[in-house]
């Protein structure tokens, strides 16, 4: 479990939406995670990753999309 004191900020819709079209994340994965990242105060892509639900690779890519992101 990653639990920060600090609180993250809700996912922006441009990652949902990335996590859903070019991962082919599905709704209820998005929702375990989203439930968890809140509860655990931890970044979603990060969770998503610790339950399995995307790999390495893909978490990797994650990170790159978003520091392209305005």
């Amino acid at each position: 479990m990653v639990i920060s004191t600090t609180p993250q900020p809700p996912p922006a819709p441009a990652l949902l939406r990335y996590l859903r079209q070019q991962l082919g994340l599905s709704e209820s994965a998005l929702a375990l995670g989203l439930k968890q990242a809140e509860q655990e105060q931890a970044p979603l892509p990060v969770v998503l990753w610790r339950f399995g639900l995307i790999s390495l690779e893909q978490l990797d890519a994650v990170f790159s999309w978003q520091e392209q992101q305005p």
